[in-house]
C-alpha cells in the first residue's frame, strides 16, 4: 500500500485548472477586500473558474477532493448526513456563511451545519479561512470558517441550462438567468435534483429500499446603485429537501424514516461607500424546518431560527493602513422536543458583539494584522478573543506568514434547555481555543511550480460533554464543562507544476496528529472507548491527486486519486457502542467535456471507476461506481 501512495504522488497532483497568473483577491482573512498575497492567515479559495468546471452536483463533493487542512464525510448517497472538519476538529467548531449569512441550525444539538443540500450551480466562489477565527466571526469559528459566495449579475443578459443523467436513477436540471446595466444587476438560479440513491447502512435487509433523494432549490440575487455612493444589495436562498435514510439499529423496518427539510437564508444589505469610509448595514435571517419520522412512523419537528443585524465598517488611513469594525447583533430562536420529558420547548438566546481588525504595513515587504473581539452573551457573559497575522514577502513570487489567534464556542440552546442539563445556566462557560500557524508559499518560475506548505497547531479545553460523572441537581451524564484537553496538529502541503498550457500535474498531502480528550480523558470510559486516541473520521494520511490535460480546444479530461488513511469512529448499538477502525481506502475518478460549436458543453463523469467498497462512517455505505451525462447550454 505505502509503495503504491509513493507512485501516487509523484504522478498526479491536486486540481487547479489552468488559472491565468493574475493577483488574487480574498475577502474573508479581513472581512475587506485585499490581495491574497499580503495575506498572513491560512486560506484555500475555490474561484468561479474552478467550480464551473467541475461537474460534481453538491458543493460538498468538491470540498471532498481533498483541500488542504479539510476532511469531509457522508453517511451514504446524496443527501445523507455529511460534515466538513477544519484541521481535524468536528464539525461543530467551524462556520459556515452563505453571503455573510451564518447558516448553523439552532435546533440541532451542536449548532452545526450539514452541507448536504448546498448545489454547486449557483455558486460563484468559495474562501476557507483555517485557523481560530472568533475575533472577525465569534462563536465556533475555532478550526476555522467556510466563506461561501453565490453567483451575481454578469455583463448583459445571460441564459444558461443544464440536464444531467446518471446512476442510481439520478436526474438533475439547472436554469439560470442573469444581467446587470449601470443600475441594476440580478441573478435567478433553479434546480431540481432527483435520485433513487443508495442503502445507506450496508448491513441493511434484502428487502430495505434504497434511500430517496431530491432537492429543489432557488438562489435569488439584487443590487441596486441608488447613487455613486450607495448601493442596495439582497439575496435569497431556498432548499427544499426530502430524504428516506435507513434505519441504524439491525432487523428494524425503516420504510417509515424519513426527513422533509427546509432551508430559507435571506440579507438586506445597505452599503455606503465614501471613499476612505465604508459602511455596510445589514440584516440576516436563517429559518431551518426539519420534520422526521422514525421507523414507527412517530413525528418529531424541529425548528431553528436565526436574525442578525450588523454593522461592517472600515476605515482606510492610507493605501497601507485601514481599521475594519463592527457590531454583530445575533438572535438565535429554536423549538423541538426535550429528551425527558418529551414535550415542545421554544428557547432562545443572542450575542452582542464589538469588534475591529488594524490591518497595516510597518515595513515595505512586512504585512500585518491584529483584531480583538468582545461578545456578550446573555448567559454565559462577557469574553474577549483576538488573532494577530504577518505575511513577508521574500518577493514577488514567495511569502511566509504566520498567524496566532483565539477562540471562543459558547454553550448550544440544546445544552442550556433540551439535554440532561444543570440547574444553574450561567454554570456554563464556553469552550476556548488556541490556534498556531506557520507557512511558505513560492513559485519556481524556472518549472512553472507553486508549492505551498504550512505547519499549524490548535488545542481547546472546557469541552461540553455527558460524561457520566458530571452530576448536578441529582443527575448523572449532565452536559457540562469536563476536564478534557482537545489537541490537533499537522502539516499541509500543496504544490502544482504545469509543463504546459494545456497540462498540469501536483500534490496535496494532509498530516493531521490528533487527541481527543472529550473521549479519553472520561474517568468513566472503558476499554472499548478511545481505541485510538485520535479524533473520530480523521485520518492521520490524506493524499488527494489528480492529472487535468486538455487535449484541444474544446476537449479536456481529468483524473482524480485520493487515498485516506485508517480513523477511528463510533460504534452504535448494533456493536454496544464500542469504537472501530476504519480501513484505508484509494478511489479514482475520471471526467471528460467537449465544447460543442461554442456553445454548448457535454461532459461526462465515471466516480469510484474500480467500484471501492470504503466507508467514512461505520457501517454507511459510500457510492460505488456511478456514471453521470449531461449536456450545459449557455447563451
Amino acid at each position: 500500500m505505502k509503495i503504491k501512495i509513493l507512485i501516487l504522488i509523484f504522478i498526479f497532483s491536486f486540481t487547479k485548472l489552468f488559472a491565468d497568473n493574475i493577483p488574487v483577491i480574498v475577502i474573508a482573512p479581513g472581512k475587506s477586500v485585499q490581495s491574497y498575497s499580503t495575506v498572513g492567515s491560512s486560506v484555500s479559495v475555490l474561484d468561479k473558474k474552478t467550480l464551473e468546471n467541475s461537474d460534481e452536483f453538491f458543493l460538498g463533493d468538491i470540498l471532498d477532493n481533498g483541500l488542504p487542512g479539510m476532511n469531509y464525510f457522508q453517511s451514504g448517497g446524496h443527501g445523507t448526513t455529511s460534515g466538513i472538519q477544519l484541521r481535524g476538529l468536528p464539525k461543530r467548531y467551524s462556520t459556515v456563511y452563505i453571503d455573510g449569512v451564518k447558516m448553523s441550525d439552532p435546533s440541532s444539538s451542536d449548532n452545526s451545519f450539514y452541507f448536504s443540500s448546498i448545489m454547486n450551480n449557483a455558486i460563484d466562489r468559495v474562501e476557507i479561512l483555517k485557523g481560530s477565527q472568533s475575533s472577525l466571526y465569534g462563536s465556533s469559528a475555532i478550526g476555522g470558517t467556510v466563506n461561501i459566495f453565490t453567483k451575481k449579475g454578469g455583463k448583459g443578459k445571460n441564459k444558461k441550462f443544464e440536464i444531467t443523467n446518471g446512476s442510481n436513477g439520478t436526474n438533475n436540471i439547472l436554469l439560470s438567468y442573469d444581467g446587470s446595466n449601470e443600475k441594476h444587476d440580478y441573478y435567478i438560479g433553479a434546480n431540481k435534483f432527483v435520485t433513487d440513491g443508495i442503502s445507506a447502512m450496508n448491513d441493511e435487509k434484502p428487502g430495505n429500499d434504497d434511500d430517496k433523494y431530491k432537492n429543489d432549490g432557488i438562489v435569488v440575487n439584487y443590487g441596486y446603485k441608488i447613487n455613486d455612493n450607495l448601493k442596495f444589495e439582497s439575496g435569497m436562498r431556498y432548499s427544499d429537501s426530502f430524504l428516506n435514510y435507513d434505519e441504524v439499529t439491525q432487523g428494524r423496518d425503516d420504510s417509515n424514516n424519513s426527513t422533509d427539510d427546509t432551508e430559507l437564508s435571506y440579507n438586506l444589505k445597505l452599503v455606503h461607500d465614501g471613499g476612505k469610509f465604508k459602511n455596510t448595514l445589514v440584516y440576516n435571517k436563517t429559518d431551518i424546518e426539519r420534520a422526521t419520522k422514525t421507523y414507527t412512523n412517530s413525528s418529531k419537528n424541529y425548528y431553528g431560527y436565526r436574525d442578525a443585524i450588523n454593522l461592517i465598517g472600515e476605515y482606510n488611513i492610507n493605501l497601507d493602513t485601514k481599521i475594519v469594525y463592527g457590531l454583530d447583533n445575533e438572535f438565535d430562536k429554536a423549538k423541538f422536543q426535550k429528551d425527558w420529558p418529551t414535550d415542545y420547548l421554544t428557547s432562545d438566546e443572542s450575542v452582542h458583539s464589538q469588534y475591529f481588525d488594524v490591518q497595516f504595513r510597518p515595513r515595505e515587504k512586512l504585512y500585518s494584522t491584529l483584531g480583538f473581539r468582545r461578545d456578550d452573551h446573555t448567559t454565559a457573559g462577557s469574553y474577549t478573543t483576538g488573532r494577530g497575522t504577518v505575511a513577508y514577502k521574500l518577493d514577488n513570487l514567495s511569502k511566509i506568514r504566520a498567524s496566532y489567534g483565539t477562540g471562543i464556542r459558547y454553550p448550544t440552546l440544546y445544552d442550556y434547555f433540551y439535554g440532561t442539563v444543570v440547574k444553574n445556566k450561567e454554570d456554563l462557560d464556553p469552550e476556548k481555543s488556541k490556534s498556531f500557524d506557520i507557512g511558505y508559499e513560492t513559485n519556481f518560475e524556472k518549472i512553472n511550480t507553486n508549492f505551498n506548505i504550512s505547519a499549524f497547531k490548535i488545542t481547546y479545553d472546557n469541552p461540553l460533554e455527558g460524561w457520566e460523572s458530571n452530576a448536578d441537581n441529582g443527575n448523572t451524564y449532565v452536559q457540562k464543562n469536563s476536564k478534557g484537553k482537545i489537541k490537533s496538529k499537522g502539516i499541509e502541503l500543496s504544490t502544482l507544476w504545469k509543463p504546459k498550457n494545456n497540462f498540469n500535474i501536483g500534490l496535496n498531502y494532509n498530516y493531521n496528529e490528533t487527541y481527543d480528550g472529550a473521549d479519553c480523558d472520561d474517568p468513566d470510559a472503558d476499554s472499548t472507548k478511545c481505541i485510538d486516541s485520535a479524533m473520530v473520521r480523521v485520518p492521520r494520511h490524506e493524499i488527494t491527486s489528480a492529472v487535468n490535460y486538455k487535449i484541444n480546444e474544446n476537449l479536456s479530461n481529468k483524473l482524480i486519486v485520493r487515498y485516506s488513511g485508517e480513523r477511528r469512529d463510533y460504534g452504535n448499538g448494533n456493536n454496544n457502542y464500542a469504537d472501530v477502525i476504519l480501513d484505508d481506502y484509494i478511489t479514482f475518478d475520471y471526467s471528460a467535456k467537449y465544447r460543442l460549436f461554442n456553445t454548448y458543453d457535454l461532459f461526462f463523469n465515471a466516480k469510484n471507476l474500480f467500484d471501492q467498497n470504503y466507508e467514512e462512517a461505520w457501517l454507511y455505505s459510500t457510492m460505488g461506481r456511478a456514471f453521470n451525462f449531461g449536456i450545459r447550454k449557455i447563451y
